[in-house]
């Protein structure tokens, strides 16, 4: 078993995804950690160093997550119509242009994520009990778009947006 196989079982232990003998809390939780246990054994036989090691996280981080490793160029190869007169980017699912939004200007759908502060009660059976949290909620919005010129690496800008109840 490698450091990083053992490190996961003892995160997964401080999570409480996992108890003090190894049972899962869940099935879900179960699979879930099973294949991320099988992707660090891949990547501690690799044998990166200090140096490839986070290269090689980083890397297969924005590809897992559908993101592009270089900027988005805006050439005609980029592009899919999955409706009529709405274009999407092949290469960031999250980038569009149509005539009737910016001008035809490309636009991010998620180039402000909007987010409150929300205060919630415990359950007995959560992490932190007793007591309360507070965290983050987010949300998009049509003001959410963001028209983007390229060359363009995709973005999100954090605003804080309080609630009316708050």
């Amino acid at each position: 078993m490698s450091n990083l196989h053992s490190h996961a079982m003892e995160e997964f232990k401080a999570a409480k995804w996992i108890d003090e003998d190894g049972k899962y809390c869940n099935e879900m939780q179960e699979a879930i950690c099973a294949h991320v246990l099988e992707l660090l054994d891949v990547f501690a036989g690799e044998g990166h160093s200090g140096s490839t090691a986070p290269y090689a996280i980083n890397v297969f981080k924005k590809l897992a997550m559908y993101e592009p490793l270089v900027p988005l160029t805006g050439e005609d190869h980029e592009w899919h119509e999955p409706a009529e007169g709405v274009f999407q980017n092949k290469r960031c699912g999250r980038v569009f242009k149509q005539a009737d939004r910016f001008n035809g200007q490309a636009y991010d759908i998620d180039g402000r994520v909007f987010y409150e502060w929300v205060d919630r009660d415990l359950e007995p059976d959560e992490p932190g009990y007793p007591g309360k949290t507070r965290f983050k909620s987010h949300y998009t919005s049509g003001e959410s778009f963001v028209p983007v010129t390229f060359p363009y690496t995709p973005s999100t800008e954090y605003v804080e947006r309080p609630s009316e109840a708050s």
